[in-house]
């Protein structure tokens, strides 16, 4: 089983969220397993504090070109949907930021002019925290292809065939959001009970509507703001698993390190009962 948990924003608390179930299910004797996708930011190591014994290079392929063959026909420029490719006069200018390594440029070239050469874009690192496989991935710095590290990050974690693997979701509803959140079992969208919380709740909504994966939400920092949050989730029928009371020391525990599940033995119910929630509304939807 995936369980994906998302926020329409930053700093709701998805990652505590995150890495609290992952305990929760661990202490239990559950097989499970972490996948840290918030490539461009991936902190969940900072709270399980996992022992790292694999680091592996990822990459896209780029189109390199062999003038000797080109004759500058455009077709490569005119099959690349991204502009990663300009043909001029007699050159021809590669952008390898902008490639999605598709392949396209090199099929379609009537010479057989391009070949491709691996374009390093971030690494995967592995290892354990506890009990816990723990996978993440740190995209280069300036490096905009977030979604191939994304891919491999989860291709490695699916290969681990853990009994639930927990997966924390960029914020935001763009395309890694997308590519990470893809596949899952159940998405467990974060927020807090504000204005801009619940704005962008609405857009992590919508988007997982369209992908169809069950969800629901869990309130942090509740006590603070407003009641716009639950008069939303009620009109649209959508499951408040948890709430998080906003309380000093849960602040003071996350910032020296420490998971919220560790703060106090009410937490540990709050994640049982969040976990046999989300067990009911799957089974209900099969």
């Amino acid at each position: 089983m995936v369980i994906s948990i998302a926020s329409g924003k930053g700093g709701t608390g998805k990652t505590i969220v995150a890495t609290s179930l992952a305990l929760y299910l661990s202490k239990r004797g559950i097989e499970t397993g972490f996948l840290d996708c918030d490539v461009e930011e991936p902190n969940s190591a900072l709270l399980l504090k996992p022992i790292i014994n694999e680091t592996q290079t990822v990459g896209i392929p780029v189109p390199v070109i062999d003038f000797k063959k080109c004759t500058y026909c455009g077709k490569c420029a005119e099959v690349c949907a991204y502009h990663a490719i300009a043909v001029a006069k007699e050159t021809v200018l590669v952008f390898p930021e902008l490639c999605h390594g598709c392949g396209g440029c090199a099929l379609f070239c009537p010479e057989e002019a391009i070949s491709e050469v691996n374009r390093d874009i971030g690494v995967v690192e592995k290892g354990n925290a506890g009990e816990i496989k723990f996978i993440q991935g740190r995209l280069n710095i300036g490096e905009p292809m977030a979604m191939p590290l994304i891919r491999e990050v989860k291709r490695r974690g699916v290969e681990e065939s853990d009994k639930v693997i927990i997966i924390d979701v960029p914020p935001g509803t763009s395309c890694p959001v997308i590519e990470a959140v893809r596949e899952s079992d159940f998405v467990i969208l974060v927020t807090e009970p504000t204005p801009f919380g619940l704005n962008d709740l609405k857009l992590a909504v919508e988007t997982v509507r369209k992908i169809s994966i069950p969800f629901g939400v869990v309130i942090n920092k509740d006590g603070i703001g407003d009641d716009g949050v639950d008069l939303y989730c009620k009109l649209e029928t959508i499951p408040i698993l948890m709430r998080f009371p906003f309380l000093k020391r849960v602040a003071v525990a996350y910032s020296k390190g420490i998971p919220i599940i560790d703060t106090g033995v009410e937490f540990e119910k709050k994640f049982k009962e969040l976990y046999g929630s989300i067990l009911s509304i799957i089974q209900g939807s099969l």
